[in-house]
């Protein structure tokens, strides 16, 4: 698959590291580890099955995924987040194994994004039944690649993403707490039903308030600075994970709803990437960036063929 990583590329992305306008006082809890947000980024693991979309490539092949991760660190991603749905999506699990077992190879981060069963009856065991599984399969001393699993402060580090309310948080954190070395567990968006739950929150792909525009132009500004206004001013005692995108499109999508964030020409990425510094002080680093994502082609928002410019869409249009 080709890619378009260059030089402006790469500056896009070292744009977090420069210096921005932030809010007043302002005192995390948990802070980078080092002197920039560690940045992510979500990765879809279901290519290579009819259901979705023929990308050229398996996400079980495993030189795939080396050459992925070698694509990853040229544009500063230190690790990919995994959407898995444990043992309702076989092929994603296989495909997670194959990405940790290369990702400890290659000095790179994994972690799981959990997708949350959108059932009525029975959703808290099924998540307590599958985070136990992952745990017990992926994260253990003698797991497969255990070593590149992503820790924060000692810890690991899951991410998930709800459907339909119906998992009782309280409960799965009672369960996981009893492991070796309790995860931390980062909810998508604001507290919910179960705020004592999570230990952090992320922002999701959003045009924000003024919804999907069809030229695209929303392209969730908005949003993301409510998002850091209250984690600022009413979570600061919570993991703040940043969230960037470079565009969206379904229409790809099976599930489609004709939803659209323009590009910008690059500008969606550069400007999202860095909106967290206008609520931090410079000293106030929150741990991490989540670039949504990877290599979402069905929902048009995957960085792996580089970071779009005004060159490189005029270079696709047909």
């Amino acid at each position: 698959m080709p890619f378009a990583a260059s030089a402006s590329s790469l500056c896009l992305l070292l744009l977090m590291y420069g210096c921005g306008h932030h809010s007043a006082a302002v005192e995390l809890k948990h802070r980078a580890v080092g002197s920039t947000p560690q940045a992510l980024a979500l990765y879809e693991a279901w290519f290579g099955q009819p259901k979705h979309i023929s990308v050229g490539y398996s996400t079980k092949d495993a030189d795939t995924i080396r050459e992925q991760i070698r694509k990853a660190k040229e544009l500063g991603i230190s690790g990919f987040v995994v959407d898995w749905y444990g043992d309702r999506e076989p092929f994603i699990d296989q495909s997670y194994a194959v990405i940790q077992k290369v990702a400890a190879k290659n000095n790179f981060n994994v972690a799981l994004m959990y997708d949350e069963a959108d059932i009525e009856e029975g959703a808290t065991d099924q998540a307590i039944a599958d985070l136990t599984v992952f745990h017990d399969t992926y994260m253990l001393p003698n797991s497969p690649g255990h070593q590149a699993y992503l820790t924060y402060e000692g810890r690991p580090v899951i991410f998930v993403f709800p459907h339909g309310s119906h998992t009782d948080w309280a409960r799965v954190r009672t369960a996981v707490n009893k492991w070796s070395s309790p995860p931390w567990l980062i909810q998508e968006n604001l507290p919910g039903p179960h705020p004592e739950a999570f230990d952090g929150f992320y922002p999701w792909v959003n045009p924000g308030p003024d919804g999907w525009a069809s030229d695209g132009r929303n392209w969730g500004d908005r949003y993301l600075a409510d998002f850091y206004k209250n984690m600022a001013e009413k979570y600061s005692d919570k993991i703040v994970v940043g969230g960037a995108w470079p565009q969206f499109d379904d229409s790809k999508a099976s599930w489609s709803l004709n939803r659209r964030i323009s590009a910008r020409c690059g500008q969606t990425y550069s400007d999202s990437i860095q909106l967290w510094k206008k609520f931090f002080p410079a000293d106030q680093v929150i741990p991490f960036m989540l670039v949504q994502t990877w290599n979402d082609y069905e929902e048009g928002s995957e960085i792996e063929t580089g970071i779009p410019t005004c060159s490189s869409l005029a270079a696709a249009k047909p």
